[in-house]
């Protein structure tokens, strides 16, 4: 008996750690289950919503976009983005049809500008006095002592009205053209390209195909530039017809062309004669002059048929207003159109009250003036 009270006693001292670590273990609460009735709908909670915790994706995260390339300018330089913006530039002489005075003092309220029938906003308005940059483009060839004896006299005149910073080109006409002297403000060249012109080789007078390979050469060279045409007019055996040589003359800038009709004198007295050869010779010159005044009228120019070459002085003095005193108008068209057109212009002095400007002399007697202005323009393609 005594020796089972040890062996229990030993139990029970064995069993105390287990019993007490049984105590401080809660023992784990079980959640009742509920039982799910899939006719009843979803369960809802009216507590608070409860925003998971975002779970690490599987994937691997996209890479990270690109950083904005950081461009600096070169030396720090300010660039700006440029609009184009149609802009168009008209060479404007008013000159007194008496005198030939150039008039100043115009403001840019006087200019009216109408651009096929549409007025135009008001131009600025500058005058500029530029030197003379001219093709003399002289008709020598051997038909008519007369008209070469026009042509001398009208080149000679223009040669003495020159100034020290003119740049002039000599070319001459006949089957081919021929340049005489290039562009040079040496008048001692001018001169004896000038006085060169004793024999000539050809009686053709190629007019159209000479003018038309005298814009092309003019083109290349920056500035406005002038072509003083001396001839009869006439064009004898060009490759090129009337149509496509006024083509030309409007889609070549910044030239102005004055012609100077030679033989009139001559002409004249032919046509007193009442010949059948003398009423076709007046026909032909008659279509020579008007040729001639329409090179001139489209590029804004001057044309003249002098009878005596005492009216050459006149006609030079005239040229040189038109030439060395200008306005340049500046404005923005209202058709804004890259479409490669031909606009028509016409410009028109007006006063306060928008009514023809009237001029006067000291006297007060009424003076009258002319406008010398291109009759348009040919307006920028899509490419251009």
């Amino acid at each position: 008996m005594k020796n089972r009270l040890h062996l229990l006693a030993a139990l029970a001292l064995a069993l105390t750690p287990l019993a007490t670590l049984a105590q401080q273990t809660p023992a784990p609460q079980q959640t009742p289950q509920q039982n799910q009735d899939d006719s009843a709908g979803p369960q809802t909670d009216s507590g608070p919503i409860v925003i998971p915790k975002k779970k690490d994706s599987d994937q691997p995260p996209p890479p990270p976009a690109p950083a904005e390339p950081k461009v600096k300018n070169p030396n720090g330089e300010t660039f700006s983005l440029r609009v184009d913006v149609p802009l168009v530039n008209l060479d404007v002489s008013v000159i007194l049809d008496k005198t030939h005075q150039f008039v100043p003092n115009l403001k840019p309220e006087n200019f009216l500008i109408l651009e096929d029938g549409v007025e135009q906003p008001v131009p600025t308005v500058r005058i500029t006095q530029t030197p003379i940059n001219a093709v003399m483009l002289l008709e020598f060839a051997a038909n008519n002592y007369n008209f070469i004896y026009d042509m001398r006299n009208t080149a000679v005149g223009f040669f003495r009205s020159l100034k020290q910073d003119d740049y002039v080109a000599v070319v001459t006409y006949d089957l081919h053209t021929h340049i005489l002297t290039d562009f040079t403000n040496n008048q001692g060249v001018i001169a004896q390209a000038i006085q060169s012109l004793t024999l000539p080789m050809f009686s053709d007078t190629n007019l159209f195909d000479a003018l038309y390979e005298t814009l092309d050469r003019v083109t290349r060279i920056d500035g406005r530039k002038y072509i003083i045409l001396v001839g009869s007019g006439r064009d004898t055996f060009s490759k090129i017809n009337l149509d496509k040589i006024l083509a030309k003359i409007k889609a070549t800038p910044n030239v102005t062309i004055f012609s100077i009709s030679t033989g009139q004198l001559a002409r004249e007295l032919n046509d007193r004669s009442n010949s059948m050869s003398a009423g076709m010779a007046r026909m032909v010159y008659i279509q020579a002059d008007n040729q001639m005044r329409t090179f001139a009228s489209m590029t804004g120019g001057l044309s003249f048929a002098p009878l005596f070459a005492t009216e050459l002085p006149d006609d030079f003095a005239q040229i040189n207003q038109s030439i060395r005193n200008q306005y340049v108008l500046t404005y923005h068209p209202t058709n804004t159109a890259n479409d490669g057109s031909y606009r028509k212009v016409r410009v028109l002095l007006i006063d306060k009250e928008n009514k023809p400007l009237q001029m006067q002399d000291e006297k007060g007697k009424s003076l009258k003036y002319s406008i010398i202005t291109r009759d348009g323009y040919t307006a920028k393609r899509p490419v251009e």
